[in-house]
């Protein structure tokens, strides 16, 4: 199957998921999920694209469910599809690798839904995920490096979203660590995926009708250039603003802190 192929059978299927799911929400409103209000969502990746995505999801949760799959098989399947799209991107099967890396994104979301439903979510599997969730985006990350290995500005631009997709969940464990509110801001793991995907799955469709534009004007691969420039600055700018409201925070635990002791001492 061609990446131009695969490009569109994905596409076709987000626009398929798009249009039943706005015909639910016209018929009998949106769907609304705890674990999308507890994450909350972004000016990146609104609240309404996550509750769609998980509302696609839930018949084969369920279905899953019933056939008796573990939610650790789940897992283990979005580190396999994860992996394999590691590869793809590094030989330069972006249309494939927009597929795999969906699939993995998909599995790591039915794995918690499965372990809800099955009544087996625990911390060891919710840490288990985590790592799993970090081994896939390094995959399509080290992918992405060598593929463009040969076109500096790019390279660099792949290591600094490397970069910022680690210190955005570092700060995030960091927070729950020190005990101050987990900070907020852009680029989360699910925005992540989300863009670094969609960039792979558009590169084919581009390139093909680029193709007929002169060369000085074509830029091979634009919308994933395009996607890991944003992840890169993105992600990097809200790591900062990230130990920013930790500061503030571990001030403001400080301060309530010796004015109890004033208090005790008072």
């Amino acid at each position: 199957m061609s990446d131009l192929a695969c490009s569109v059978a994905l596409v076709s299927l987000a626009a398929v998921i798009g249009l039943l799911y706005g015909v639910r929400s016209l018929l009998r409103g949106r769907a609304h999920y705890r674990r999308v209000e507890q994450d909350g969502g972004s000016a990146l990746l609104g609240k309404g694209v996550m509750d769609a995505g998980y509302w696609s999801l839930q018949p084969v949760g369920n279905a899953l469910v019933r056939l008796g799959v573990p939610a650790n098989a789940v897992t283990g399947a979005s580190l396999a599809f994860g992996i394999l799209a590691g590869a793809a991107v590094g030989l330069g099967r972006m249309g494939l690798a927009a597929i795999l890396s969906t699939a993995a994104g998909l599995c790591d979301s039915l794995d918690g839904l499965v372990a809800r439903n099955s009544g087996v979510s625990s911390d060891a599997g919710e840490m288990l995920d985590a790592a799993i969730d970090r081994l896939v985006e390094s995959a399509f990350l080290v992918g992405l490096a060598v593929y463009f290995r040969d076109r500096p500005v790019v390279f660099i631009l792949v290591l600094l979203a490397l970069l910022g997709s680690f210190m955005v969940s570092y700060t995030s464990a960091r927070a729950e660590a020190l005990h101050v509110p987990a900070p907020r801001g852009a680029m989360r793991r699910a925005e992540r995926a989300v863009y670094l995907a969609t960039g792979a799955g558009f590169s084919p469709i581009f390139d093909a009708l680029s193709s007929r534009l002169p060369h000085a004007l074509q830029i091979p691969q634009l919308p994933m250039v395009a996607a890991v420039a944003m992840v890169a600055v993105v992600a990097n700018a809200s790591v900062i603003s990230r130990v920013r409201q930790m500061e503030r925070s571990l001030a403001e635990q400080r301060g309530d802190v010796e004015a109890t002791e004033r208090d005790a001492h008072g």
